[in-house]
């Protein structure tokens, strides 16, 4: 065969860009060991791989698939479901009722929301007052403490 150019192959890669890449995928293939569909008449691996493309011996698809594989970062796998995942789903909607619609969720955590659920909690316990009279205010910690 004569030598290869670039019109041979166009025919069947239209893209010259798309060409080189291909070519030289198909030639690293050759160079790590890959079986030729052509007779290499001590051609080197690039003209080998044109060669290649410009008889269609090889799958054109196939070839674009291992470039994206090779350029790829992140190849992602069917895995099944972690564990620690289906804990945590049912972990939170076995929690879901212990805060209740009285508390917002945006005061969870929040040292003055705590504050007020503590006196709100302190209240509940006491008793209303007989005659209207108003209840005494609770004891603060400072005010309990005696000095000698």
């Amino acid at each position: 065969m004569a030598r290869v150019t670039v019109e041979d192959c166009i025919i069947k890669v239209p893209n010259r860009f798309e060409l080189v890449v291909l070519a030289s995928q198909r030639a690293r293939d050759l160079a790590s060991g890959s079986e030729e569909t052509v007779d290499r008449d001590n051609d080197k691996n690039p003209v080998v791989a044109l060669r290649e493309i410009a008889e269609g011996t090889i799958d054109i698809k196939e070839l674009k698939n291992q470039v994206i594989l090779g350029l790829q970062k992140y190849v992602e796998t069917d895995e099944p479901e972690d564990d620690s995942t289906a804990i945590f789903a049912a972990a939170e909607k076995e929690w879901a009722g212990v805060l209740g619609d009285s508390t917002p969720k945006s005061h969870i955590g929040d040292r003055a929301a705590a504050d007020a659920a503590a006196l709100a909690l302190e209240g509940q316990g006491d008793e209303p007052a007989a005659d209207g009279e108003q209840p005494a205010p609770a004891a603060s910690p400072a005010e309990n403490q005696t000095t000698d």
